[in-house]
Parts: structure tokens; sequence; C-alpha cells
């Protein structure tokens, strides 16, 4: 339907043009008609006087050459002022057709105006409400008489996107751009490979549309339009958003600079699949660039690439951990178990999704002793029940028991001690030193467990100073195995490393996964997100805000999620 009001619009201007091409036509007929007239009424004014004629033959004159004749001054000033008001009269004439000539340009003009804010009327009629309350301000229909708009389409795409599940990453990436002009022919194409690792798909895009954009001006063209299926590159190009990171913030200014150097630039947000031209060539490009590195890395075979680090390694320093078969190279493995153990966990495979736990004998060949005797303590640790761990009071040993493990003094043949001390005397399968199973310390002779932790509230020198800190973050402590638990995200929903699962405000227990109180299940301030623009934002319990600025790979929509209550353990053994 806009297509018809234009093209109607369209006929009526050629209408008016030529109908005012005509009249200047006949307005310059009447001027020639007018000098040729009183040119022949001289010449018969000539022709008209015999006695000229007589006196010329008595004088031998011949008659072919006819004098000027000698005409009256009235006559002449009679003929020069016919001539004068024939040219005055012509020349406004001709003014007259100049200024018909304006004005039907200017309704020209006018007729085009409203023939293109009657379209324009209808598409802001079509916009639904809601993206007319958030992009209102900013749609635009520039009217330009003059010069043809030419198409900016682009592409930024990744290896990731191209490379299949299974397949090995080399890490490629490729602009692709075609300039088309009003009739939507290519005037110019552009594949150009980079590296994957410059960024995300914002960053890949931005980099396209740079390349776009130089190239145009490079043409000479100052009317361009941009075209892209990314609502998140769109509404930063409208400023409707700011990329938190430097670098693509920076990226963003140096496109908006170059806007700024065409006469005429908009911004179109259209559906993916009119950007397939743009598309096969970045994809074009990238399978290309995967040919290039099969064929270099045939060369390569007694190298592996490393799917966490991205480095090639020599096979000799791969590791395939048992059971899944999962390959990576000892560097990072080291450095994975090492990380898994230092926060009291058994290291499983890095693998994504893999569960597969890993095994002293199979690492031995990347770990060094120190690191295997601490995986050895961790499974050892792992293979007791929570509330079945006995750690030895004393410090020199520490030794981990099972309560099943430790020594009953009572039952050796030369126990002196008395049948009283039986209840909670228990001595260290390692260092054979005695101590109390009901205080977790050396064992107090002749006291009683009441009298003694009435005279030491803290067993430890460290304990009161803990107990003081948890008290003063609110940290709550497992009525089971009495481990101290921080919340550090998520809901109230604790669960301890023993397995018991409670409330993290009032401490009573969750039963069957269903809470026993009536307190609420999170707070907004303790919870994970990402914003619009897809940063990750964290929110701790004080209220501070932490954005991951390392990302520009942008989400479209709102994702709030609850996590279920991630804690540490602070606590004594």
């Amino acid at each position: 339907m806009a297509d018809d009001y234009e093209l109607a619009a369209l006929h009526e201007q050629v209408a008016l043009a030529s109908s005012a091409a005509v009249s200047a036509s006949d307005l310059d007929l009447a001027f020639q008609l007018q000098v040729s007239e009183a040119i022949e009424a001289s010449l018969r004014a000539n022709n008209n006087n015999p006695s000229s004629s007589t006196a010329a033959a008595a004088a031998g004159i011949s008659p072919s050459f006819q004098p000027a004749p000698a005409l009256e001054s009235s006559d002449v000033a009679y003929a020069l002022a016919v001539h004068a008001a024939d040219l005055a009269r012509a020349e406004e004439d001709r003014r007259d057709a100049q200024g018909c000539c304006a004005a039907h340009a200017q309704a020209a003009a006018a007729v085009r105006v409203a023939a293109h804010d009657a379209v324009f009327a209808r598409e802001l009629a079509a916009i639904p409400e809601d993206q007319w309350a958030r992009d209102g301000d900013n749609f635009e229909r520039p009217l330009d008489p003059s010069r043809p708009l030419f198409r900016v389409l682009f592409k930024g795409l990744s290896s990731r996107g191209v490379v299949g599940p299974r397949d090995r990453d080399p890490g490629v990436a490729a602009l692709a751009v075609a300039l088309c002009n009003h009739q939507g022919d290519v005037v110019l194409r552009v594949q150009k490979p980079v590296e994957a690792s410059v960024g995300g798909r914002m960053t890949l895009e931005v980099m396209a549309l740079t390349e776009g954009l130089q190239a145009a001006l490079g043409l000479g063209i100052q009317s361009v339009k941009i075209v892209t299926d990314y609502r998140v590159l769109h509404n930063h190009l409208l400023g409707m958003w700011r990329p938190t990171q430097k670098k693509l913030a920076d990226m963003v200014d140096q496109v908006l600079s170059l806007r700024k150097k065409f006469e005429q630039c908009e911004i179109l947000l259209v559906e993916p699949r009119q950007l397939d031209y743009v598309m096969k060539l970045a994809r074009e490009s990238v399978e290309s660039q995967l040919a290039k590195a099969i064929t270099v890395n045939a060369g390569m075979d007694m190298r592996e690439n490393c799917a966490i680090c991205l480095e090639d390694t020599d096979v000799s320093k791969i590791h395939a951990v048992e059971g899944c078969a999962h390959r990576f190279c000892f560097s990072c493995m080291k450095e994975h178990v090492k990380v898994k153990l230092l926060h009291g966990m058994l290291p499983a495979c890095p693998q994504d999704g893999c569960t597969k736990q890993l095994t002293v004998e199979g690492s031995k060949v990347f770990l060094s002793p120190r690191l295997l005797g601490i995986m050895v303590q961790r499974i050892r640790e792992g293979q007791i029940p929570p509330a079945q761990k006995i750690y030895c009071p004393y410090p020199k040993c520490s030794a981990l028991m099972a309560l099943s493990e430790v020594i009953h003094p009572m039952q050796e043949s030369s126990s002196k001690h008395t049948v009283a001390d039986a209840a909670t005397l228990r001595k260290c399968v390692k260092c054979r030193g005695s101590f109390c199973i009901s205080c977790k310390v050396p064992w107090h002779d002749r006291m009683t467990c009441l009298d003694y932790n009435r005279m030491h509230p803290h067993a430890h020198s460290g304990d009161a100073k803990l107990e003081s800190l948890a008290e003063h973050r609110r940290w709550r402590k497992c009525t089971k195995c009495k481990h101290i638990i921080e919340l550090a995200e998520g809901c109230y929903h604790m669960t301890c490393v023993c397995g018991y699962e409670f409330c993290y405000t009032c401490g009573k227990e969750w039963k069957n996964k269903k809470q026993t109180c009536s307190c609420l299940l999170w707070d907004e301030r303790n919870l994970i997100r990402n914003d619009i623009r897809g940063n990750v934002v964290r929110d701790d319990v004080r209220g501070n805000i932490d954005v991951d600025e390392d990302e520009d790979d942008y989400d479209e929509e709102d994702d709030y999620y609850v996590q279920e209550g991630l804690h540490y353990n602070q606590g004594f053994r």
C-alpha cells in the first residue's frame, strides 16, 4: 500500500513538471513570432515608397541596390518604441514562466513530502506499543531527494559457530562486508580473516562494521544505511546503551566517529535472513581458514592441542583421564588437581560435564610427591562420612581417623585408666597420643569434660577469634557437624559437607527438600544475574555491584535465576 501511494505521488510530479515545460516553450515561441512580425513590417514600409526607386534609376544606380530609406524621426521613434514594448512584454513573460516553473517545483516538493509523511505515519502506527515506549524517540525516515542510499551489510563470524562439537577449533574468525546500491547490486565485497581471540560476537560485529564504513568512505559514498540483525549493536549505535568494557567502548566510539563523516547515515534492524549473503561470505572465509589449519596440522601429527590452554603440546605430555579418555596437557592437569585439592575437594576430569574421578595411580605422571600426598589425604577424607571423621588434636600429628579406627585404651591389657575414663578416652592410631573424643582435645586427666569446658571454653587459641568473626559476619554453624558455613551467594537453603540441610536464616532443618520454617528463601542482593547488556553482575550481601567486564558477548533478554546456597567451610575439625 505504501508503494502505491509513492508511485501516485511520483506520477503527479511528472505531470506538473511536463506542464511547466510546455508553458515555457509556448512563451518562447510567442516571443519569436513577435520579433518576426516587427521585422516584416519594417520591410513592407520600405517597399511602399516609389520616389526612392525613381531617383535611384535616374542616378544610374542599379535597382538591385536599395539604400536605406530616409525615415522621419517620428517613424524611427515609433518603431523603437514598438520594439521596446515587445521586448518588455517578452521579458515579463519570461519572468512569469520562471515563476510558474518555481511554483510547480515547490508544489511537487510539497506533494513528495506529504506522500513521505503519510507513508512514515503508517509505519509508525504499525509499531507495537512496547517497542514504541522503548525506542519511539529514535525512529527516523529521512527525506533525501537527490542522493541514493548505499546499504552496508556486514557480519563477523568465529570458527566456534562452524566447527562440529567433536572437532578441534583452531580459533579463527572472519569479517564479511557487502556494499549495495539502491538497486540491490553489490558494488564492493570484503572478506577479511582475523584471530578469534580478539573477542566475542559483539567485537567481531563492530570490527566488520568499521571495515564497511571505511570502505564506503574510500569509494566517496556519502549516504549509507547500516543494516544489522544484532539488536545489542543496534542499541549501542543509537546511543541507548553503552559498553562497560573499555576496549569495546573505544571500538563503538570509532564507529560513531566514522558515521559522522557521512552526509546521511541511517541504521536499520532487520531479520537475520536478510543478511544471508554476508553470512555466506563469512562462513566461506572461516571454512577456508579451517581447511588451511587442517593442512598445517597434518604435518604436526606428533603434537596435540590442549582443550584448556589451547596450546599445541607434544603427545608425550598429554594425559588421558582414566575411564573417559578426555585428554589434556600435564601442566593444565597439574594446575586443575592442585586447585581442587587446596579447596578440599576430590579432583575429577576437567572436561565440562564429566564426573569421572581421578586416581592416584594415574596422576603420578604429572603430580609432584607433595600433591600426591595431599590427594591421598583427600581421598581418605572422602571415604569417611563427615560424622565419623576424627582428627588427632595434637598439632604435630593431626592424623585423620574414622570413629571406628581410634584405639580404646580400656581394650589394652596394660591399661592404667579407670572405668570412668572409658566413655571419652581414646588414642591416636598414628602418634598413640591420648585424647578426649568428646572435647576433641588432648586427654584432660582427673578432670571431667564438664569441668574442662568450664575452665577452657575455647579448646584452641584460635577458636575464640573464629567464633567472634563468625558472629560478626553472621555465619551459621551446622548443628550436626559443627562446621561454620558462610553464605557466599544464592538462596538460604544450605547443604553442609556432612549432608545436613538447613535454613541459613534461622538454622532449622530442611526435610525432603522442603523448609520447616517460614523464612524467606532468598534475598535479591545475594543473587547472580545477567543484565540486559549481557554483563555478569554479582550483588553481594553488602550491596556492592561487581560487573565482569571481560565478557563482550551480550544476551538480548534479562536472565535472573536463583542458585542453591553456596558456602565455604571455615570449620574446625
